[in-house]
């Protein structure tokens, strides 16, 4: 694996603007030009730092799942709770997400719509993000004691994904609460 360069000043704030840019208006809508401009810096120097716009798309999904299963994991935490608190707790932490976040729905879900192509690196990172959140509540399922951990782990994926989608399209209100409703539903019979 490449050895990955250290960030510049300059490019954080290419990142920053890109992954702002991104999100708000498409990936596919915003050309490097428009970073560039909106940057205040040359085409050159987006460059030199990220090689080409997949290698600053790419750039933008890391930060942004980074950000994500930082703030998924805090939030969920250890101490004091139980497994199955923890497993319902992952509601409120898309709830605050979504709110601080997410409000145009998940970026790697966007990312994937606009690339479909599974050989595209923005579709593969959305694919490997998912999977990840997927093994994350099987780990928490496991750890609060299901027969079933990978398909509890599945259904939560779906309420998840569902609750985002459904607040960014406000096709529901608290969409995160209501889930999380959903889950202690499937939950009830888990040891506490």
């Amino acid at each position: 694996m490449e050895k990955e360069k250290r960030m510049t000043p300059a490019g954080e704030h290419v990142l920053r603007v890109a992954s702002g840019m991104f999100y708000r208006e498409g990936i596919r809508a915003v050309g490097v030009e428009a970073i560039a401009a909106e940057a205040g810096v040359t085409k050159k120097t987006l460059y030199d730092r990220f090689g080409s716009k997949e290698g600053l798309i790419v750039a933008y999904l890391r930060a942004r799942d980074e950000r994500w299963r930082a703030w998924m994991e805090e939030s969920v935490g250890g101490e004091g709770r139980s497994a199955k608190e923890r497993l319902l707790s992952t509601f409120d932490a898309l709830e605050g997400w979504i709110q601080h976040e997410n409000p145009r729905g998940c970026g790697f879900v966007n990312a994937a719509a606009e690339n479909p192509d599974p050989s595209h690196p923005a579709h593969a990172m959305a694919v490997e993000q998912k999977k990840w959140l997927r093994e994350y509540f099987t780990k928490l399922a496991e750890e609060a004691g299901s027969e079933t951990p990978g398909d509890l782990a599945e259904r939560l994926v779906i309420l998840h994904e569902g609750a985002t989608v459904a607040h960014s399209l406000e096709a529901a209100t608290d969409t995160a609460r209501k889930a999380k409703e959903i889950a202690a539903i499937l939950v009830a019979d888990l040891p506490e």
